[in-house]
Order: structure tokens, then C-alpha cells, then sequence
């Protein structure tokens, strides 16, 4: 399933979201830039577990956040920003910009952190904003239940389009990031097809976990 749109308006201009998608695909520009250097630049700046529990050195909780910038490819990238484009805002327009962007940043480092400790040998580096967008997906389950997603959805020779409750898309999201990570055991279990779906999981349960901390207090009437 393909996530189009949601019907789900907004009252204030997602100013951080926007920021966000544009600040990930300058950089990811950059990246594809450095010929060469690239794959130094990637091992200096992503989440490796096996290096962040034997190596460690606090110059390394930085790859905590870098690396929720950095993108393997095009497609990697273009899936990512559709997803924090299609439910960011909303999350956005309920936090406030400055309380979404310190949300967002956590939910990926606890992302990160979920996927160090399920994988603590893998010397697989890690980097992309899904772990981040993960928390906004669970922050949305939470608040936005009842919205409807306009979604593709493949069927066989066929696509079409249906409007599914957010709770529907979302939790089968979540199902199906838990299957994926229970279904490969061994060292690099839940790490199949360059996917860390553990990570997922850590920052979707993360989003659900930190959100009442970030609500604003609705004022009086």
C-alpha cells in the first residue's frame, strides 16, 4: 500500500516539515557529489551497533542524529519524504514547529538505540529518516485514528485507489514491520533487504511513548 494523501487539513503552515524534506534532499544531493569520499563520509557519520557498543566514544552520539539524514539512494529517500509529508504535518500542526523538530529528532534517535540493542553485533551501517518518521506514524495512529488515507493499492495487473481510516493503514504498517522483524532470526535478524525494522518499531513505539510529553496544553475556554 501506497500512501497518496490524507484527508486530514491543517491550521497552521508546516513550515518544519517542509524543512525537514528539504534539508534531506540537500543532502542527499551532497552525498551523490563526493565521488569517492562518499563511502568514507557514510561510515563517519551513520549508527554502526557493533562499533557504538565496543567502540564507544561520545563522539559517536552524534551519528545519532546525522545519521537521520543520510539516505542510501533516490528511492530511499523520495519514500521517506512521502511519508513525512503525508502525516508531519498534522503532527506538526498539534506540537508546534520548535516541540515537532526536538520530537522528531528523538524518535529517531530512539530508533537508532532499538536497533543498536536488537543488533549489537551488525556491522551494517544504519542511516535514513524512517526511524524519525516511524515516531510521527505513531504520534498519528494516536491522534488521528479516524482519518482517511487516500491509498494505492496494487492488485494484481491492477492499481486502485481507496480511502482507508488511519488506524487501518497504519496498524497494519506496524504488523507488518513486527513480522518482517521476527521472521529473520540471526545476527542481522530484522535486518533483511537493507531494512532495519526494528528500528522501526523503536521509533513508532517511541512516537506513542513521548507524545504525550509534547502535547501543548489546550488552552481554556
Amino acid at each position: 500500500m501506497i500512501p497518496l494523501r490524507d484527508e486530514n487539513p491543517t491550521q497552521s503552515f508546516s513550515f518544519m516539515t517542509i524543512a525537514l524534506i528539504i534539508l534531506n534532499a540537500s543532502i542527499f544531493f551532497y552525498e551523490i557529489s563526493l565521488g569517492n569520499l562518499l563511502e568514507i563520509t557514510l561510515l563517519r557519520y551513520t549508527v554502526v551497533p557493533y562499533n557504538f557498543i565496543n567502540y564507544f566514544d561520545f563522539s559517536q552520539l552524534s551519528t545519532l542524529i546525522t545519521s537521520q539524514f543520510l539516505h542510501g539512494n533516490l528511492f530511499h529517500l523520495l519514500g521517506n519524504m512521502l511519508y513525512l509529508w503525508i502525516f508531519g504535518n498534522n503532527i506538526e500542526d498539534l506540537l508546534g514547529h520548535l516541540r515537532f523538530l526536538l520530537f522528531y529528532l528523538l524518535c529517531g534517535i530512539s530508533a537508532s538505540l532499538a536497533h543498536i540493542f536488537t543488533h549489537s553485533q551488525s556491522t551494517i551501517p544504519t542511516l535514513g529518516a524512517s526511524g524519525a518518521i516511524s515516531g510521527i506514524l505513531g504520534a498519528y495512529f494516536v491522534l488521528f485514528p479516524r482519518a482517511k488515507i487516500l491509498t494505492l493499492i496494487p492488485f494484481f495487473y491492477f492499481l486502485r485507489i481507496v480511502k482507508v481510516p488511519a488506524f487501518f493503514f497504519l496498524g497494519l504498517w506496524a504488523f507488518w514491520q513486527f513480522l518482517s522483524a521476527v521472521s529473520t532470526p540471526g545476527v542481522e535478524g530484522g535486518f533483511t533487504e537493507g531494512i532495519a525494522w526494528f528500528a522501526h518499531l523503536g521509533g513508532f513505539l517511541a512516537g506513542i511513548l513521548l507524545l504525550p510529553f509534547f502535547l501543548r496544553r489546550r488552552r481554556r475556554d
